[in-house]
Order: C-alpha cells, then sequence, then structure tokens
C-alpha cells in the first residue's frame, strides 16, 4: 500500500523521503539524550563538542542506537565528547594536506590518473571522526565549477565523487553532472563513496537507480559503514535496490577504538556486508584530524586484527588494511 506524506511524495512502504527525513535530523544534542534516553551529565560536554563539529543524526540511523546505553558503539560515531577539545601533537584540522591538492575549482588532484571532485560540502550525519570536519567547503567544493575545470583541463579515466557525500544532490543535479561527464571523452568510471544509503535508505529512489543503471560510465558505489549494526533490513532493501544499476558495491570502514576495533565485531560486518551485496574493500587506519584522538588505534594493533580477521575470513572478505598519507599517489596498504 503506498502512503502520502506531508510533502505530498508517495512511497510505496510508507517511509518517508530521503529530503524529509535529512530535515527532520537530530542536531540538538539535548534532543539526541532525550530520544536514546541517556544520562544528563552528558550534555555539557555534548553541547561543548557541538560548537566545535555540528551534531547531525537522521532518524533511520538514530533507531538502530540502543537507547540508555551510552557505550553503543553507532551512539559513539555521532556523539559529540569532551575528548573532542583536547589537543595533541599530530592531529591537525587537515590531517591529509588536502588544501594544498585544491584546484579552486572542486577538484582535488590526489591520486595518479583519478580526478576527485567535492561535489558539495554537505553530510546527511557527521561522523565524529571525519578528517574533513575542518575542511574550508565554501572555497573548494561545487560540482559545476568541478566540471567547468575538467573540460577545460581534460579528465582521467576515473572520477571520484565525494565531499561532504555526493548523493546529497538531487536526481535532477546528478543528472546532470553524470550526462556531462559522459561527453568527456576518456571517462570510463565514476565512483561514488557515500553513507547516504546506510543512514537514509530511501535515498536510493527510482531515479537514482534509473540513472545509474542508464549510463554509459561503469558506476561505482563505494558505502562507507563501519559496524554490523548499521545494516538493518532496510539498508539491504536499499542496496538491494542499487545493485542492479552500479558495477560494483564496495565498503571501505574506518578502524575506530570503542566502535569496531576487535576481530568478532569486523568479522560479523565483512559478513553482513557480503550477503548485502557488498564487498568489503578497505579498512583505513584513523586520519589524524584534530578532534578524533580519542578514537585511534595504532598500526600495530590494526596489523593484529587484520591478521585474526585474516585467519578467521576466507580472503574475498579480509578488506586491505590501509593509511592515507598526505602527498602519496594511492594509499599505503599495510596488509
Amino acid at each position: 500500500m503506498s502512503v502520502t506524506n506531508a510533502t505530498g511524495t508517495t512511497t510505496a512502504s510508507g517511509e518517508l523521503p530521503w529530503q524529509t527525513e535529512l530535515a527532520r535530523a537530530v542536531r540538538d544534542p539535548a534532543e539526541l539524550l532525550r530520544c536514546l534516553e541517556l544520562p544528563p551529565d552528558l550534555l555539557d560536554a555534548a553541547e561543548r563538542g557541538a560548537r566545535l563539529f555540528p551534531l547531525r543524526v537522521p532518524r533511520p540511523y538514530l533507531g538502530r542506537i540502543r537507547p540508555g546505553d551510552p557505550h553503543d558503539p553507532l551512539l559513539r560515531q555521532v556523539l559529540p565528547l569532551a575528548a573532542e577539545a583536547r589537543r595533541l601533537p599530530g592531529f591537525t584540522g587537515d590531517p591529509l594536506q588536502e588544501k594544498a591538492q585544491c584546484s579552486g575549482s572542486g577538484v582535488l588532484h590526489k591520486y595518479a590518473g583519478r580526478a576527485l571532485v567535492v561535489a558539495t560540502g554537505a553530510c546527511a550525519i557527521n561522523c565524529r571522526y571525519c578528517f574533513r570536519r575542518a575542511f574550508p567547503y565554501t572555497d573548494h567544493a561545487g560540482w559545476r565549477p568541478a566540471l567547468e575545470y575538467l573540460e577545460r583541463h581534460g579528465a582521467p579515466e576515473e572520477i571520484v565523487l565525494s565531499g561532504g557525500d555526493p548523493l546529497l544532490l538531487d536526481d535532477t543535479a546528478l543528472a546532470a553532472f553524470i550526462r556531462r561527464l559522459e561527453q568527456l571523452n576518456g571517462v570510463k568510471r565514476l565512483r561514488i563513496h557515500t553513507r547516504l544509503p546506510v543512514v537514509i535508505p530511501t535515498r536510493a529512489t527510482p531515479a537514482l537507480t534509473e540513472l545509474l543503471g542508464s549510463s554509459r560510465l561503469q558506476n561505482i558505489l563505494v558505502l562507507h559503514i563501519n559496524h554490523p549494526r548499521e545494516i538493518d533490513t532496510k539498508v539491504v532493501a536499499a542496496l538491494t535496490r542499487l545493485r542492479p544499476a552500479c558495477s560494483a558495491l564496495l565498503n571501505q570502514a574506518v578502524l575506530l577504538r570503542g566502535v569496531n576495533a576487535d576481530v568478532t565485531t569486523l568479522a560479523q560486518l565483512s559478513e553482513q556486508l557480503f550477503a548485502a551485496g557488498v564487498l568489503p574493500y578497505y579498512l583505513h587506519l584513523l586520519d589524524p584530524v584534530e578532534g578524533a584522538a580519542h578514537f585511534d588505534v595504532d598500526e600495530k594493533t590494526g596489523r593484529q586484527l587484520w591478521s585474526a580477521l585474516h585467519h578467521r575470513l576466507p580472503g574475498y572478505l579480509v578488506p586491505r588494511l590501509a593509511r592515507e598519507e598526505p602527498g602519496t599517489a594511492a594509499k599505503r596498504i599495510i596488509a
């Protein structure tokens, strides 16, 4: 049965459209604590942390967090903590030195044979470990100037669409970008890095799947899922809708203390990803961004976890352990 919501949009399942879910995301720390029945003594730190980097949690994601548990691994990814105010050596506002790689047009020259387009500075969810939490999006984001730059200077075989979250572009804007990109000689692949189908599954609209499926480009969707409990039935349904339209669905996770830094969680994540049609791709060590040091897992521990995962799972379920380093033409593969 279809249901019409307040925006006049009809969905087959009665779920709210993704734009509505985006607008009603929780942004107030006090509201977050009330919704999750968390102790009020967390409020002061949460408010101070939110002043450093705003809080934003869509309600579909909020619904997967265990009420009353301040240590829930999904909550830990979104709840501002007092630790974010600590300033530690080696943790900076621009850990990958991306400002030096900006063309001023929304294009970052980071990798050989690829161009990274910062399509938008907006995200549906503000992850507390985000390496671009202090990125100057106002000066270095936008799909239109990026296209103009690529049209003037030429484009490589692969375009990496990043952000923010590029799927915050609506279907009309995304279609305009892809159709113009298809006209550039030599471009073969479009890789879209997104968290939106995970945090707001209704973003997997029929228009989006038709757009991706009809493109002459090979479309690779790279998701960002860190914990198996992020994959619920609605996320699986969204990925099922997207899978026929894409050449591949991949996942890259970040190794995070207090979230997934144990082999059982990592194994469950890989298994649930594969069951949903997604191949584990990368497991990243944390980019040393200021405000996120409390998530850090050292490289030695990362190697030990990867080795244990390698012994537990078949090879195709073991993501590559990697670290991104500024000024290099590719990620450094650790294991």
